[in-house]
């Protein structure tokens, strides 16, 4: 099957165009004035391939399901370091962090196309300290194994990038990771399947979004943090439900995924992204567009695609392909595998970017 893009099919791709004809020319928009909103129906740029893979072994199916993209993650790769970017919004919540196992799936893989260096596993854990998450969730055991470093985010170099409020709908500075909006890096983002308390549901696109600001070190919520101490991410998370998701488009085309996989092997239903309950679902999804996983993803948890704001944002603007006729799965049906994920409490409010 032919593949059609009509988007700019990594970052490297859209600053290029965005340099020559501007922000909107580069996502092929009319111009500033866009309007948003649900997303159509109507068939998108191209066709993309998702892979869906199931089983008993989580970490086989992180590997299995990145398989089909071996030629061409590697073309992609190149020389270019890698950065696999998990999900720690909390350092001692298991369910709602990306296991140790869907890493090392990750890793074999890279592996497997000749890729065994200049590989890190990088975060900014939401609150504490991004190596305490590290170690209690056994990352730094891959070490043994595999050749690769591990990166706190938080001490990195920044750079100032600007998101919105629902209070003022005015630009507000947030320091964020330049690692992640480096264009000659090769991002994965190592996703959980999570209902949200903001956006419905998190995947790959939010983890790197959103989990690239950055906070001081000695910053915890609740007792035990430094006094003083400041956490960025707040900013982009408190802007309420409708300057979130807008602030999610707005930053997605220099901060999305290269590489997107997304972990519902256990993945989490009703309050989440930290308090939720598990959902035994056994599902590995990945794609090099990271729209169409995060639109398979949404399927798979029996969302309607039409409430997840920021999603329908960037399918209006062509940032991938959320036409689920347009997308190949390889691997499993997705219909044989639908869970109806229980939503978070306050979801009726979170519609309110609809209004």
């Amino acid at each position: 099957m032919e593949v059609v893009t009509m988007y700019p099919s990594n970052r490297r791709t859209f600053l290029k165009s965005a340099l020559a004809g501007g922000i909107a020319a580069a996502w092929g928009l009319p111009g500033a004035r866009a309007s948003f909103g649900v997303a159509e129906t109507t068939p998108g740029p191209g066709v993309s391939r998702v892979a869906l893979m199931t089983g008993s072994n989580r970490m086989e199916n992180i590997f299995n399901a990145l398989k089909p993209f071996a030629g061409e993650v590697k073309e992609a790769i190149g020389n270019r370091p890698v950065v696999i970017k998990p999900n720690n919004v909390s350092t001692t919540t298991p369910l709602c962090a990306t296991h140790a196992d869907c890493l090392a799936g990750i890793l074999e893989f890279l592996k497997s196309i000749g890729r065994t260096d200049r590989i890190v596993i990088a975060e900014s854990a939401a609150s504490g300290p991004t190596f305490e998450g590290f170690e209690n969730y056994g990352y730094f055991e891959l070490k043994k194994k595999y050749t690769v470093e591990f990166v706190d985010l938080d001490e990195q170099p920044i750079e100032t990038v600007y998101t919105v409020s629902d209070e003022d709908f005015r630009p507000h500075a947030v320091r964020m990771a330049r690692l992640l909006l480096d264009p000659e890096t090769y991002v994965i983002s190592a996703a959980v399947m999570k209902t949200h308390d903001r956006v419905v549901a998190t995947l790959s696109l939010k983890n790197i979004v959103f989990g690239a600001p950055i906070k001081d070190k000695g910053f915890r919520w609740g007792p035990g943090g430094v006094r003083g101490a400041r956490n960025d991410k707040p900013i982009n998370h408190g802007g309420g439900f409708k300057g979130v998701n807008y602030s999610l488009f707005a930053n997605a085309p220099r901060l999305h995924p290269d590489l997107a996989v997304i972990d519902g092997f256990e993945g989490m239903e009703g309050n989440g992204p930290v308090g939720g309950t598990p959902v035994d679902h056994k599902v590995a999804v990945v794609s090099t567009d990271w729209l169409a996983a995060d639109r398979t993803g949404v399927e798979l948890m029996g969302i309607d695609f039409g409430d997840v704001g920021y999603l329908n944002y960037c399918a209006q603007a062509g940032m991938g392909q959320a036409d689920l006729s347009r997308i190949e799965i390889i691997g499993e049906r997705i219909q044989d595998h639908v869970k109806k994920y229980k939503l978070h409490d306050n979801v009726q409010s979170q519609l309110i970017w609809k209004a």
